[in-house]
């Protein structure tokens, strides 16, 4: 069954014009979509124009070119339509300290038009965990929890499409492992869900689909999967019974990362050599190997090499 498309983004540009007559490309020709009911990571380094596209998507930044279609809606036709079809989560933590969680939820939809009655502020409380914290002042809230009020006031008109900006930067490992698993429970109720994020570890967990942006330019755009068998350079270690020399070690594109003692550990293009070659090596120095440890690598290998200028 094929899923439909609730973000189609065709030759979109955004051109920053500064004061020396200079032009910035914040997005190039960028070209996207995002299927309904999934997890969506946009990865790319800082300035890559992450954040100018969701400000195009919340209406916020203006795009210089290209078409925006959102949930079935044309950005240049029903802006209205498009902001409330989608929940923007800022990195930004603007809260106000003296009102509590429900208070500012109840403000919230307010602004958004939704009528008392089709108001569900406390299912939102409940959904991120702040129950126990509905009447609370937001300044006594610890961060964790600030974060999953930004959260909250992102749901309250129901929107089908939640947008994250950088959720977890800055924030302790505990907190963002708490973050994920808030963010399944969306997805896990049919929420469509889009992240920016330069913590690779965070889209190779949770993303379905990773689209990769440097300076503008969509670098690559494949399921999460297919992006991490991609990756060339693979790392193994020897554990083994005496140390040995790697000076003689010359195989192209092994990289010796470090030899102690007990224990040697390379890196290597899988594409040009196998492990059994490196094996060998080792075993010419009449070394006896009592382990081997290997790591396909991860994300950020591709990462890296795609971002380089």
């Amino acid at each position: 069954m094929n899923k439909k498309s609730v973000i189609s983004v065709k030759n979109l540009n955004k051109i920053y014009s500064k004061k020396n007559d200079k032009s910035v490309n914040a997005i190039s020709n960028l070209n996207l979509d995002v299927q309904e009911g999934e997890i969506f990571g946009l990865l790319g380094p800082n300035g890559a124009g992450k954040t100018t596209f969701i400000n195009i998507l919340a209406g916020t930044t203006l795009k210089t070119s290209g078409e925006v279609n959102v949930w079935g809606f044309d950005l240049d036709k029903n802006p209205k339509q498009v902001r409330a079809s989608v929940g923007i989560v800022p990195q930004e933590v603007s809260l106000d300290p003296f009102f509590s969680p429900k208070k500012q939820l109840e403000l919230q939809a307010g602004l958004y038009g939704v009528k008392k009655k089709d108001r569900i502020t406390d299912t939102i409380l409940k959904l991120v965990s702040l129950e126990n914290h509905a009447n609370s002042y937001a300044r006594s809230l610890s961060g964790g929890m600030k974060r999953r009020l930004l959260i909250a006031k992102s749901l309250v008109h129901q929107p089908p499409i939640i947008i994250l900006d950088e959720p977890t930067a800055g924030v302790d490992v505990d907190l963002r492992k708490n973050l994920w698993e808030n963010l399944k429970l969306l997805h896990s109720r049919g929420v469509t869900i889009i992240l920016t994020t330069h913590y690779i570890e965070e889209a190779e967990k949770i993303c379905d689909r990773i689209g990769i942006l440097n300076k503008g330019n969509l670098v690559a755009l494949d399921s999460t999967k297919n992006l991490l068998n991609k990756i060339q350079t693979k790392k193994v270690t020897f554990k083994i019974d005496k140390s040995i020399n790697t000076q003689n070690y010359k195989l192209n594109s092994l990289k010796i990362l470090f030899s102690k003692n007990d224990e040697v550990s390379f890196s290597y293009d899988k594409n040009k050599i196998e492990i059994e070659e490196i094996i060998k090596l080792i075993q010419k120095d009449k070394v006896k190997i009592l382990d081997i440890f290997t790591d396909d690598g991860d994300l950020e290998d591709i990462f890296l090499r795609l971002t380089k200028n």
